[in-house]
């Protein structure tokens, strides 16, 4: 609710810590990026790489170059946000770009999370993984900040998160908010799914979410919630198999995005 409380240009944005977050910020970030200045995707959190592409954005514009996003500074994006037409944005073209060169899975950095109750087939997926040449760090602390900032400072390819959950669901999440979709994470959870539907006697459903794992992991990344969990702990193999698959074709290129 506080992070939904703002918009850009109700308060100043500097970079500070603990960093600041908020629906302004992701409208900064989204603003930034259409109008040609790289911060990323649009996260909603003021970090370095938006403070960097701000004070970029400052100085071409003749205005005092100093990473502070004050009112002449949201006047000024905003006139040329006008002025730029319409278009997906450099952050999305430059994602869009980073996933059409095939690699191998054994040259792939991989972060399997859990967050309770699905130990078990993480420890599968993340074993499986590693027999395969991919080089792989688990993490199952509590908390998805964590568990991003691990996948970040790793230098994750991809993250894959599981979470259980009590009812019968098997929802596989990328992260999307109304102006960006990040398009390695969708063409990835796109991959487990159609391995999903080929394995599992479950149907997956595709998701674009704004979860905090997949909007604060730097890199392509999908979470699987599962339930119920003893039926989701018998089909360990099956997972395990499926979600291996996926990440070796996600390798080998991009699926075509379906409408979502």
């Amino acid at each position: 609710m506080i992070e939904a409380g703002h918009q850009l240009g109700d308060r100043t944005l500097l970079l500070k810590a603990p960093q600041l977050r908020g629906d302004d910020i992701e409208e900064l970030q989204r603003s930034l990026n259409h109008v040609g200045f790289d911060c990323g995707r649009p996260d909603g959190i003021l970090g370095p790489a938006t403070i960097r592409a701000l004070t970029d954005f400052q100085k071409n514009c003749g205005l005092p170059a100093d990473g502070i996003c004050g009112r002449k500074t949201v006047k000024m994006l905003d006139v040329l946000r006008r002025q730029s037409g319409s278009g997906p944005g450099v952050a999305s073209v430059r994602e869009q770009e980073s996933v059409r060169t095939p690699t191998s899975l054994a040259s792939l950095r991989i972060v399997v999370g859990q967050f309770g109750g699905l130990s078990s087939v993480g420890r599968s997926v993340a074993r499986s993984l590693r027999q395969n040449g991919a080089t792989v760090m688990s993490t199952d602390e509590y908390e998805a900040g964590a568990q991003a900032a691990a996948a970040n400072r790793f230098g994750a390819t991809m993250y894959i998160g599981f979470e259980a959950h009590p009812i019968f669901c098997c929802d596989i999440s990328y992260f999307a908010v109304p102006a960006f979709v990040s398009v390695g994470g969708r063409s990835l959870a796109a991959h487990v799914v159609q391995q999903f539907e080929q394995t599992l006697p479950m149907s997956p459903t595709l998701r674009g979410m704004r979860l905090p794992v997949l909007r604060e992991t730097q890199m392509p990344a999908v979470l699987c919630a599962m339930g119920p969990v003893r039926e989701v702990v018998d089909a360990t193999s099956l997972i395990t198999s499926a979600v291996v698959e996926a990440a070796r074709r996600w390798g080998d290129g991009p699926l075509p995005m379906p409408d979502v």
